[in-house]
């Protein structure tokens, strides 16, 4: 217990700084040494705290308050700006290299002969590598959101390197925690770069968290009056090191979990297969019928026939192209069956996104009465509209392109000889009631040989400039302005996409085009949309060239078949004034519209299986195949 000459205690303070290794005998450290053959031991003292003068403490303690503020605006505003994030991330870059440096100096001057200092020779490289990271940021001509949140994963995943590497001189806790904590920042890197979007939320948030965790600990050492390593320093057992460890493993833990959530959501992206591509001979005639095949969804009732096509339509200005949809049919049809050509909601921008392609690809694009539409003797034409499963872009929200697609899709549905009427009624909700309504426009022109019985278009998203205006208060309209954004800078060379879309913002725009909406990443762009803490617009975005553009896609010309507007009364999205200006514009040019709206219903329940729309709606169209005259509700609409 309390024999010897000490030898026992200063053995144990160098066993302690060697990191428990074997004595230069080779003997474990606890075993007695042979007392006739024993070295005197290493007695140096252990690594202390040296203490620091007032003026070092202060510095410490108002640097390091200012380091943590500068960490809790990152974490907490990631989207402020692109200029305010830039700079904070640079100050924080140029600290944490400039500690590590200093911290790095001090360790390899009061570290005995005989410790590992692998983990003390890593500092200055840690060090050197965000001062290296703030350089590259800083050097970057006109540094974009992208490479600020690719330069940082790049960061992330040399950190975790480096945090591996010095885990070889640790023992103990502190190897476990090394480890692990490598492990996650290689992970949490690795995600930063498989969904660039999030880069900015992820990455931004984890680098100010660890800018507070500096600071806060350069303010308690300044407190103490120590000037030990503001950054953790890689030990043998660092008091309270198994509580870190459990905080490593849990961050660790977290790490994975996003990585097999990552693989599964990016796995789960829908992705048209060949029957999408078009032959080598296309023909120039819109609306003929290039491929088609049986059809097979739980989404189709019994006693219907379905196929999906690929067909030729154009864009505007003629421009030939190739879209696909889905032809439904009763299988004992009594006759020559009318047809119900549906215009489907937004499902997204990108490819895979067309409701032939998905799951339950009627249902994303809000059509829930497939069975009373067969059971009322009736086919169903949907078009995916060009760009959605065949090649893009995607025309979203713009008129002429959509209403070819769909006018061409009737066309293309006959072409398979399933008995099909010259009879006509067209729906269509959302993104897919402006179709409906152009598609009403552009068929005595264009598609003289499909003459329209009645356009029914359901919280059509008619008035655009209202409509863009509204999406920055909607909760999660940022993906909707992200789609209409991204498809009119595609499609109309006069929209430049930097003049609308403020450069924080741009990555998250351009990341949530690329998804749809009933594909699980979605909830990637959902959160990163409910999180965004200003409007992705720089400026107002119904100004220049893309309010000229909305104003031209508004469906403002004549409709020559009977029209009914549905709307419902609690719709955040289209909102019901914006929709009965719209109507009142068209009955103050003269044209007929049967306006409806229903109480309590919102955007998307307005046309849901228990809507009392849904009888409306059926009764409505059963009169138009019959000829009875149309109702014209325009002296009551709201307002007038």
């Amino acid at each position: 217990m309390g024999g010897g000459d000490g030898r026992d205690l200063r053995r144990y303070g160098a066993d302690m700084d060697a990191g428990h290794a074997a004595d230069q005998h080779g003997r474990a450290p606890d075993e007695a040494p042979d007392e006739a053959q024993a070295t005197p031991p290493v007695t140096a003292p252990p690594v202390t705290a040296s203490r620091a003068t007032p003026g070092r403490r202060w510095a410490s303690v108002v640097g390091g308050a200012v380091v943590a503020a500068l960490g809790a605006v990152l974490a907490l505003r990631p989207f402020s700006s692109l200029a305010v994030l830039v700079a904070v991330v640079v100050t924080g870059l140029v600290v944490a290299g400039v500690v590590d440096l200093v911290a790095s100096s001090r360790a390899a001057r009061g570290t005995p002969a005989g410790t590992p200092a692998a983990g003390a020779r890593l500092r200055p490289v840690r060090g050197l590598l965000f001062l290296a990271t703030a350089a590259v940021v800083l050097a970057w001509p006109e540094v974009t959101v992208r490479v600020l949140a690719l330069v940082l994963a790049g960061a992330l995943v040399a950190d975790g390197a480096l945090d591996l590497l010095a885990a070889r001189a640790a023992r103990g806790s502190a190897r476990a925690e090394a480890v692990l904590g490598g492990v996650a920042g290689l992970l949490v890197g690795v995600l930063a770069f498989a969904w660039p979007d999030v880069t900015v939320l992820v990455v931004a948030v984890l680098f100010g968290a660890r800018l507070v965790l500096l600071g806060v600990r350069a303010v308690v050492a300044g407190v103490r009056g120590s000037t030990d390593p503001l950054l953790r320093p890689v030990r043998s057992e660092p008091r309270g090191g198994w509580r870190r460890v459990s905080g490593a493993a849990a961050g660790a833990a977290l790490a994975l979990a996003l990585a097999l959530v990552s693989v599964g959501i990016h796995r789960a992206a829908p992705t048209p297969d060949a029957f999408y591509d078009p032959p080598a001979d296309v023909p120039a005639e819109p609306g003929r019928l290039l491929r088609s095949e049986p059809f097979t969804s739980a989404e189709i009732p019994s006693g219907a026939d379905a196929w999906r096509i690929l067909y030729t339509t154009t864009r505007d200005e003629d421009v030939p192209a190739v879209a696909s949809g889905l032809v439904v049919v009763p299988t004992h049809a009594d006759g020559p069956v009318p047809v119900v050509a549906w215009a489907h909601g937004t499902t997204g921008t990108a490819s895979g996104c067309a409701p032939s392609v998905l799951d339950d690809g009627l249902a994303a694009g809000a059509m829930f009465v497939q069975d009373d539409v067969l059971a009322a003797g009736w086919a169903l034409v949907a078009t995916d509209y060009v760009g959605l499963g065949t090649e893009g872009p995607h025309p979203y929200l713009v008129g002429q392109a959509e209403g070819r697609s769909v006018l061409d899709a009737v066309r293309a549905a006959r072409e398979l000889d399933v008995g099909l009427a010259d009879r006509t009624v067209v729906w269509g909700h959302s993104q897919g009631g402006h179709a409906a309504l152009w598609t009403g426009v552009l068929a005595p022109g264009y598609a003289p040989d499909v003459p329209l019985d009645g356009v029914a278009a359901l919280a059509p998203a008619a008035d655009l400039p209202a409509l863009v205006e509204n999406l920055a208060t909607v909760p999660g309209g940022a993906m909707f302005a992200a789609y209409a954004i991204d498809a009119y800078t595609t499609l109309y060379p006069d929209v430049a996409f930097e003049e609308y879309v403020r450069p924080g913002a741009r990555l998250l725009v351009r990341e949530t085009a690329s998804r749809c909406l009933a594909e699980p990443g979605v909830v990637v762009s959902l959160g990163t949309s409910l999180v965004l803490d200003k409007p992705l617009w720089h400026g107002d975005p119904t100004r220049g060239a893309f309010q000229e553009r909305l104003l031209e896609n508004v469906p403002s010309g004549p409709v020559d078949a009977p029209v009914l507007v549905a709307q419902g009364a609690a719709d955040g999205l289209v909102l019901p004034a914006a929709q009965a200006g719209y109507v009142r514009a068209r009955c103050a040019a003269g044209y007929a519209v049967d306006y409806r709206l229903y109480d309590g219903r919102t955007h998307v329940a307005l046309v849901e299986a228990d809507s009392p729309l849904v009888p409306d709606l059926l009764a409505w169209t059963t009169d138009r195949f019959a000829d009875d005259p149309a109702a014209d509700t325009c002296a009551s609409v709201p307002g007038r």
